[in-house]
C-alpha cells in the first residue's frame, strides 16, 4: 500500500481526499491475483507476529508493573490511614485537655 500511495500521489497530485487514495488502493488490491498478494501477505504476517511479541512483553512488563504499584498503594494507604487515626486521636486528646 505504501508503494500504490506514492504512485497514486504522483498520478494524482491534486487529490487531497484519503477515502479516494483507499477505495483506488482497495480497487488495486482485489484486482492482484494470489501470487501477486504473496509478498504483501508474508510481510504482514512477519510484522503481526512482531507486533504479537511486543504486546505480549508491554502485557508482561504492565502486569508486573501493576502489581507492584497495587503492594506500593496498599502498604501506602495502610500506613496513611493509621497515621491519620492517631493523629485524629492525639488532637482528639488535646481538645478534651484544653477544655
Amino acid at each position: 500500500m505504501e508503494e500504490f500511495r506514492k504512485q497514486y500521489k504522483e498520478k494524482h497530485p491534486n487529490n487531497k481526499s484519503v477515502s479516494v487514495v483507499g477505495k483506488a488502493g482497495g480497487d488495486k488490491w482485489k484486482s492482484l491475483s494470489e501470487a501477486e498478494k504473496a509478498p504483501y501477505v508474508a510481510k504482514a504476517e512477519k510484522r503481526k507476529t512482531e507486533y504479537n511479541k511486543t504486546l505480549q512483553a508491554y502485557n508482561k512488563k504492565l502486569a508486573e508493573g501493576a502489581n507492584a504499584a497495587d503492594e506500593e498503594e496498599s502498604d501506602k494507604s495502610r500506613s496513611e490511614v493509621n497515621d491519620d487515626d492517631e493523629d485524629d486521636d492525639e488532637s482528639g486528646e488535646e481538645d478534651e485537655d484544653d477544655e
